[in-house]
């Protein structure tokens, strides 16, 4: 089956204390759409503006996107995100936020994108996610990805989408805020109590925990020995999670959930490898099976 991603397609200046990357490709829905593309056919439904390089579509098109939903504004400029690393890179500041075409944006799905089975609504305000929502007409599966942001300018918007989804992936800083409580595992009860069935909670370096009907699964982040740029790592994870979901042939979701959450893992180490998508993209399935196995020895006690 395939999966349809919309998101935030960027272009991001990063920084780091030994290097200095400009006007990468980057973004929620670039980074997710191309992790998901290793286990399934991805549709990517973005908007960029003139100033988009045409070797960033080619690199889409290298992946297999389909690319009718991506919109091309040429008088307009291409969402623009700057940031700086500390030496330790779980500590990041942005320098620079330009909004460019993604301002008021609202994307009109292709007819053959309304009935995708497995979606993913990636980063990017809920407003733009309720538009998805109302166009799709046959979603089996439907993740959305949020931040504090959202829920400092934009909470009762961000409440209404989790009635609308089955799955809600946040950090561990995001769910203590979203329903004000200091305990991870009783702030997940109360997340569930705002609708959706499935919640991730993503802990960076230290891996992700699950929380459904069938309880909690602890998952481990793929150890690296070097870290170059994080950026994008969270969406890389949820991007191979539901193309490795959409891959899988018979099951339910619940019976494939836990494997789709190590291979995300497996995907987002590759992107924490190289600045930008440069090492995602140049990532294997031989590689990533590989990665896949390494971890399942590491977890077995």
């Amino acid at each position: 089956m395939s999966v349809l991603v919309v998101g935030t397609t960027a272009l991001d200046s990063i920084k780091t204390p030994k290097s200095e990357n400009p006007r990468l490709l980057g973004g929620s829905a670039s980074h997710a759409a191309v992790a998901a593309s290793f286990f399934a056919p991805t549709k990517l439904v973005g908007v960029v503006g003139g100033d988009f390089p045409t070797k960033y579509v080619k690199l889409y098109g290298k992946h297999g996107l389909c690319l009718k939903g991506l919109e091309r504004v040429k008088a307009g400029q291409t969402f623009h995100w700057s940031g700086e690393y500390e030496v330790n890179m779980n500590n990041r500041r942005t320098l620079n936020t330009v909004l460019g075409v993604i301002d008021g944006w609202s994307p009109k799905l292709p007819g053959d994108y309304e009935s995708t089975p497995y979606v993913l609504l990636a980063n990017i305000s809920p407003a733009v996610q309720h538009t998805v929502l109302d166009q799709l007409s046959k979603a089996k599966f439907v993740i959305a990805d949020t931040m504090d942001l959202w829920m400092n300018i934009a909470l009762p918007d961000l409440l209404r989408l989790l009635k609308r989804v089955d799955c809600l992936v946040l950090n561990d800083s995001e769910a203590r805020q979203l329903v004000s409580e200091d305990n991870v595992p009783a702030a997940l009860a109360k997340i569930h109590r705002l609708g959706p069935r499935y919640v991730i909670i993503k802990k960076g370096e230290h891996g992700s925990l699950l929380s459904g009907p069938k309880g909690l699964f602890v998952a481990p982040a793929y150890p690296l020995k070097k870290v170059v740029d994080p950026t994008g790592a969270g969406d890389s994870f949820v991007g191979g999670l539901i193309g490795y979901l959409a891959a899988q042939k018979g099951g339910s979701v619940d019976s494939h959930l836990r494997r789709a959450i190590v291979h995300g893992a497996v995907v987002a180490s590759f992107c924490c490898e190289g600045f930008g998508l440069s090492r995602t993209t140049k990532a294997t399935k031989s590689e990533i099976a590989g990665r896949v196995k390494e971890l399942e020895k590491l977890v077995k006690f």
